[in-house]
């Protein structure tokens, strides 16, 4: 009868150490995916949220003062119902600009957006408004009530992905330009606003939830520039 073997007790010990050993690198490897895909997720939502919001604000702000007909008192006080004309009509369309808000008016509806002479339909009195209390930014139109733009109250109990942290870091969402390129400072507004010839939009945000790879939330700074052509003709 053969002389049957099996393993040791320390060869047993080995192996399973061993084993142990490699499930505890493949779950390190797996865990540290994971945070990294979270990481990455958190960075494309919050791109997917600031990025279309930009874009949109440089569109409507670039046409600012937009006047196709050429009417004379056509730029309305942007409170109340927006159907009283402007105390000052050489602001044009740029009837509010300060660091964290801006009005934009433009004669935009009639066939093919050529205007009709009036400032009364949807979207030709735009005011973007940075709270800061709530860190996001609201819009309104017509003089209507705001709605959230970018981000949302925490009391609203919707999800927001991002907070507009620009207060935080002392950093203006709106800056304004000469034509000589010099910015014209907040203590210049509104008289400078006849002058202004760009608009910088910066929106700085952070993600909502906490990055679990360093226990803080992810920050991003995205910026561009406005060139208001219709603001320049007078």
């Amino acid at each position: 009868m053969r002389n049957m073997k099996g393993f040791t007790m320390v060869e047993t010990i080995v192996a399973m150490g061993i084993t142990l050993g490699l499930l505890a690198a493949v779950y390190v490897a797996v865990n540290s995916m994971q945070r990294h895909s979270a990481a990455i997720e958190r960075k494309v939502t919050a791109q997917q949220d600031v990025k279309p919001a930009l874009d949109l604000m440089a569109m409507e702000i670039g046409m600012v003062s937009y006047n196709p007909t050429s009417a004379s008192n056509l730029w309305v006080n942007p409170t109340g119902s927006c159907l009283a004309a402007a105390t000052n009509q050489n602001y044009r369309g740029l009837q509010e600009a300060t660091t964290n808000s801006i009005v934009v008016e433009m004669d935009i509806s009639g066939s093919g957006g050529d205007g009709d002479g009036m400032l009364g339909d949807d979207n030709e009195v735009i005011r973007y408004n940075y709270d800061t209390t709530n860190q996001y930014i609201t819009r309104a139109i017509n003089c209507s009530a705001a709605q959230p733009f970018l981000g949302d109250t925490v009391a609203s109990g919707r999800p927001r992905t991002v907070r507009v942290i620009n207060n935080t870091l002392g950093i203006p969402v709106f800056r304004y330009y000469d034509g000589a390129g010099a910015e014209i400072a907040s203590t210049g507004l509104p008289a400078g606003i006849p002058n202004i010839r760009r608009i910088e939009i910066v929106l700085a945000v952070e993600t909502e939830n906490v990055d679990a790879n360093t226990g803080q939330r992810r920050r991003f700074i995205y910026s561009t520039s406005v060139i208001p052509r219709n603001h320049a003709i007078q």
